[in-house]
């Protein structure tokens, strides 16, 4: 059975992708690596067939900014020559997303459009679960559908089934193009 896990990116990393003109494109590409700044998927428990999305709080609103459903898991180091040179040049197209000590990259075929303006609404985020070996939690230091601090969010976290399902909703209708199902 996939999983699914939401990776939080900085509001200094949406802006640059932005501003390089990102919206609407697919993710086909994630990367991770030892620190909390861009940790490690792997050792999160990502498998192939898990999806991710990625998330932004901004404004104590958070954001579900696209999906990619994961392939394979590559070592960074051994990505030029284990990756098809179609993969090998979306390496190079998302390399805003390598920041720091990269070690592993998630290579997927094309995933949701990647927007910043799908805000997940305040009653979803009020009941967003996550689980882990330990259990379920809810996502913490939410208050009157707002969220006050990231914190609770930083890593790479498991959803419950559940709030897996409501994200993936939420991406595929609120995408550029109308929906993560249409080809571009």
């Amino acid at each position: 059975m996939s999983n699914s896990y939401t990776t939080l990116w900085t509001n200094d990393l949406c802006r640059e992708l932005e501003r390089s003109g990102y919206t609407g494109q697919r993710l086909t590409m994630l990367f991770g690596g030892p620190h909390q700044s861009l940790p490690s998927f792997q050792r999160a428990g990502v498998q192939p067939g898990d999806r991710i999305y990625p998330v932004r709080v901004h404004r104590t609103r958070l954001h579900v900014l696209g999906m990619l459903e994961v392939a394979h898991i590559v070592p960074y180091e051994n990505a030029g020559s284990v990756l098809p040179d179609d993969d090998y040049v979306k390496l190079l197209d998302w390399r805003p997303l390598k920041t720091g000590c990269v070690t592993e990259v998630l290579v997927g075929p094309p995933g949701a459009p990647l927007t910043f303006d799908a805000v997940v609404p305040g009653d979803l985020l009020e009941r967003l679960t996550f689980t882990s070996r330990r259990g379920e939690r809810l996502l913490k230091y939410v208050e009157d559908g707002r969220l006050i601090r990231s914190v609770s969010l930083q890593g790479i976290y498991r959803l419950a089934a559940d709030s897996a399902e409501e994200l993936d909703q939420l991406v595929r209708r609120d995408g550029p193009s109308g929906g993560a199902d249409e080809v571009r």
